[in-house]
């Protein structure tokens, strides 16, 4: 069993090596458009209609993925700022499921047809619960 173990394990070394060039230029991409996030979203750039701005959140929160404990915080002051609850719905669901910015690291690790439709998946069910989270509560226009 170690015999089979030793390789498997410089194997998995390799593999880690490999990827740590490409882990470290996303974290240092995501980390850039999460210091420029908030000052991008603003409730100027909503206001368009209900499956327009729905669509909006779920693309931007795509664009930037984030952490699901600062989208609270996020999504308060979204709402606050007056932007619709389907969008920022979208936006957080987008945000912590969808991530074009890893999909590079994902296609090398779990293949290329895979992380194309787990991120498309993810996306219609952002722009789904975008619309349906409204719905359910009684808040649509």
């Amino acid at each position: 069993m170690r015999e089979r173990l030793r390789p498997a394990l410089a194997k998995t070394l390799r593999g880690f090596v490999a990827l740590v060039p490409m882990l470290l230029g996303m974290l240092l991409l995501i980390s850039l458009l999460l210091s420029l996030f908030p000052a991008v979203i603003s409730a100027r750039l909503f206001g368009h209609g209900l499956l327009l701005d729905t669509l909006l959140g779920a693309g931007l929160g795509a664009a930037a993925v984030g952490q699901p404990m600062i989208s609270y915080v996020l999504g308060g002051e979204l709402l606050a700022a007056g932007v619709g609850l389907a969008a920022v719905t979208a936006l957080l669901v987008s945000w912590v499921s969808v991530g074009f910015l890893h999909l590079p690291a994902e296609a090398m690790l779990l293949g290329k047809g895979y992380a194309l439709k787990r991120n498309a998946v993810a996306f219609v069910i952002a722009v789904a619960a975008g619309l349906l989270v409204p719905a359910t509560l009684g808040l649509l226009p």
